[in-house]
């Protein structure tokens, strides 16, 4: 639950995520929160601005035990500068975020609150997940409450639309994975 950094605040640089899970958000003027992403292992958190200039678009706080190394804007820009490889990892990274981001948007304008979380099972089983005789096996790292806050609705919300799913033989839901049966 330890915040990294929040709105508003100057950008300094850049986590590294080496190990366990950041959640970045933004809070709106009325307090509600919704959620941009989870970052894991291989990714950082810190930008859109990783030279260490202006200030944060949103906040970004731990939400699993994380080992995270910091690089401060500046010595990340002469890194880049000295060594093409970071430069181009910097440019990895942004483009992954910006897919992410992209995806966000789109699903949040365009689609209903019950296609958002057939989207988000689908990129799960994509990006996180092994297949098996069973069907598609989800590690369930993310809880009802955090898929809620992805998708826009209530942990109830989606706590009963598992249950439909389960009704349906869609998927099985667990506390340790989701199977999705039938995408």
């Amino acid at each position: 639950g330890r915040n990294l950094f929040s709105q508003g605040e100057p950008h300094q640089g850049v986590w590294i995520i080496e190990s366990g899970t950041v959640r970045t958000f933004y809070a709106g003027p009325s307090g509600k929160e919704i959620t941009l992403a989870y970052w894991t292992r291989g990714h950082y958190v810190g930008g859109p601005e990783v030279f260490g200039r202006g200030r944060h678009m949103w906040s970004a706080n731990i939400v699993q035990d994380s080992q995270l190394l910091f690089l401060a804007g500046r010595r990340l820009r002469q890194l880049a500068y000295e060594t093409p490889a970071v430069a181009i990892a910097l440019i990895e990274g942004q483009v992954q975020k910006g897919k992410a981001y992209s995806a966000l948007i789109q699903m949040l304008g365009t689609r209903s609150i019950s296609k958002r979380l057939q989207q988000l099972l689908i990129i799960l089983m994509d990006h996180d997940s092994t297949r098996t005789d069973e069907g598609t096996v989800i590690a369930r790292t993310i809880t009802n409450e955090q898929i809620a806050a992805i998708v826009g609705a209530t942990r109830q919300w989606v706590t009963q639309s598992f249950d439909n799913l389960q009704k349906k033989g869609v998927l099985t839901l667990s506390r340790q994975h989701i199977v999705v049966h039938h995408p």
